[in-house]
């Protein structure tokens, strides 16, 4: 048992590195692409969904939004895409050499996340060619909302599909509770916590808030993968994020590039599908509760809005408002940061010890 969890740690650290070192060598590439082909909006946006006003982001962001590029979730998915292909082959044709034992594509725990990844980041990426070239929606980017919501449920019911008639999972897990039958009802269930998930997209807005936010998160069901012996699922997270950190290590104040569509779309699709294959989707809210926070801040002021005609925020979602009330922005995203791993810690605890009491 010592040597598989030796072996084990020795593969994660690997493509940790080989993932870190590939995103390396390719943000170069990216960057001076995005900043050549001036991959940014062209005009920075003043108004809120419902049509209002957004002074106060329009104050501290509209200068960015015009000089700094989209499209930084391009170096994300091709790191791991590139990783996942060179492993793959490796595997394939020569499986015992050292890419060979790296290899970590599986049907029952990769196919899906894998999919979901590359599907929704090309989505993103769509939407953000479409921004980048002033066409479409002035707010959701060139792929109107119904259209977007449209094409993720439509990756939503292709994964759901998969979960319930090749996977064949029936029950769900809850926390001191155990296995819950519920049969076909998995169905509508993963689309609702996927649709969810994806709503929580709006966490990217401030430099290095994004990546460091959904860094401790991905750890944390790393870890829970690893608990619940899924070593291949384990071993794709680990290259997020080793793909992730090099982001972080590039968008960090001040930021070379945002995310984008193309990243945000992918990442927050595949973490759901990851918190129902570690069967811990109980566990999602409360790891991810900083994507909880963001998304609810908005659905809060849009609805304050509608029935109330008053705004709850100043500015939303809410890193934005305590960025209207004079916070740095360096103090919000350390901040959201320090939120995002006590929450991540706390789902793990309750994860061990519904495990071993």
């Amino acid at each position: 048992m010592y040597q598989i969890h030796l072996l084990a740690v020795t593969k994660f650290l690997s493509l940790f590195l080989i993932a870190f070192a590939v995103a390396l060598a390719i943000a170069p590439i990216l960057i001076h692409f995005l900043y050549k082909y001036k991959a940014w909006k062209k005009k920075p946006r003043e108004n809120a969904p419902g049509g209002d006003p957004t002074p106060f982001f329009t104050r501290f962001h509209a200068t960015k939004e015009v000089s700094t590029p989209r499209m930084g979730g391009i170096l994300i998915w091709s790191t791991i895409l590139v990783v996942t292909g060179i492993t793959f082959v490796a595997g394939y044709f020569f499986p015992d050499s050292f890419l060979g034992r790296l290899n970590y594509v599986s049907r029952s725990q990769t196919w899906l996340p894998l999919f979901t990844l590359a599907s929704a980041s090309l989505l993103g990426l769509v939407d953000d060619i479409l921004v980048i070239r002033n066409k479409g929606h002035y707010i959701a980017g060139g792929v109107r909302f119904r259209v977007r919501l449209g094409l993720i449920l439509l990756i939503t019911l292709v994964g759901a599909w998969w979960f319930y008639s090749k996977l064949e999972w029936t029950s769900i897990y809850i926390p001191f509770y155990g296995n819950l039958e519920i049969g076909g009802w998995l169905i509508p269930l993963f689309i609702g916590v996927v649709l969810a998930t994806f709503s929580s997209g709006v966490v990217d807005g401030l430099d290095g808030l994004s990546s460091g936010v959904l860094g401790s998160i991905f750890a944390s069901f790393g870890v829970i993968a690893y608990a619940r012996g899924l070593y291949d699922l384990s071993a794709l997270i680990i290259v997020i994020l080793g793909a992730l950190m090099t982001y972080l290590w590039f968008n960090v104040h001040p930021a070379k590039f945002y995310m984008g569509e193309t990243g945000i779309m992918g990442l927050t699709v595949t973490l759901a599908v990851i918190a129902f294959l570690t069967n811990a989707v109980f566990l999602l809210p409360i790891i991810g509760f900083v994507l909880v926070l963001e998304s609810s801040s908005v659905i809060i002021q849009l609805a304050a809005k509608k029935f109330f005609k008053r705004k709850v925020f100043l500015s939303a979602p809410i890193h934005h408002h305590f960025e209207a009330k004079g916070w740095p922005e360096s103090q919000i995203t350390m901040r959201f940061w320090i939120l995002s791993v006590a929450f991540s810690a706390l789902g793990l605890a309750i994860f061990f010890i519904d495990k071993f009491i």
